[in-house]
C-alpha cells in the first residue's frame, strides 16, 4: 500500500513537473552608435617601454624622486569632424603611500618608491583620473608626457628603499571629444 502511494505521488509530480505553462515571449531591443576614433594610435605605441636605467638610493635620499623621462603617445590620421581634443586617462595600480603615483607590480625587487606622471611642463598627473586634455590639430599630434621615481615618504626618512628591478603596468585610455 505504502509503495501504491509513493507512486502516485510521484506520478502527480511528474505530470505537474512536466506540464508547462503558457508563457509569453518579449523581445529585447539594443541600439547605439558605433563611431569611428578621430586619430589612430602609431604602430607600435600600444605598447610603451620606458627605462630608468640606473638609479642610485642615495640620489633619492637627496633629491626625493629622480629627473623626468619623456615619452609620448603618438597620434596619426587625426580627423577634426570627429572630435577637437582628446582626454587622456591613466590607470594603474595606484601606491598607497603616495596618492595619485603608480605602485610597482608585485615582481618587483625593489621597494619604497613609485613612479609619477606629469606633462610636458611638469605639471602632475594623477593615475586613475582623466585628467590630461590637449587640443587635436589635422593630420598627426604627440601626448607628450614624462614619467619619474619618487621615493615613499617613510622609505626616504628611514633610508629603507631596497635595490633591485623593478615594474610597473599603466594602460592608458583615450576619449574624443
Amino acid at each position: 500500500m505504502f509503495s501504491i502511494i509513493k507512486f502516485y505521488i510521484l506520478l502527480f509530480l511528474t505530470v505537474f513537473t512536466c506540464h508547462s505553462l503558457p508563457s509569453v515571449a518579449e523581445t529585447i531591443n539594443f541600439d547605439g552608435i558605433f563611431v569611428e576614433d578621430a586619430c589612430d594610435l602609431y604602430p607600435g605605441d600600444e605598447l610603451i617601454t620606458l627605462d630608468f636605467g640606473t638609479i642610485a638610493d642615495k640620489y633619492l635620499y637627496l633629491n626625493n624622486r629622480t629627473l623626468s623621462e619623456s615619452f609620448s603617445i603618438r597620434l596619426i590620421n587625426c580627423d577634426l569632424s570627429l572630435g577637437r581634443e582628446i582626454n587622456a586617462s591613466f590607470n594603474g595600480n595606484e601606491n598607497s603611500f603616495l596618492s595619485g603615483y603608480l605602485a610597482l607590480d608585485p615582481v618587483s625587487q625593489a621597494n619604497g618608491i613609485a613612479i609619477g606622471l606629469e606633462t610636458d611642463t611638469g605639471e602632475k598627473i594623477d593615475i586613475n583620473t582623466k585628467n590630461h586634455t590637449q587640443k587635436l590639430s589635422a593630420g598627426n599630434n604627440e601626448i607628450r608626457l614624462k614619467a619619474f621615481i619618487q621615493g615613499e615618504p617613510s622609505a626616504l626618512t628611514n633610508k629603507t628603499i631596497s635595490y633591485g628591478t623593478f615594474i610597473s603596468t599603466l594602460t592608458f585610455f583615450l576619449e574624443y571629444n
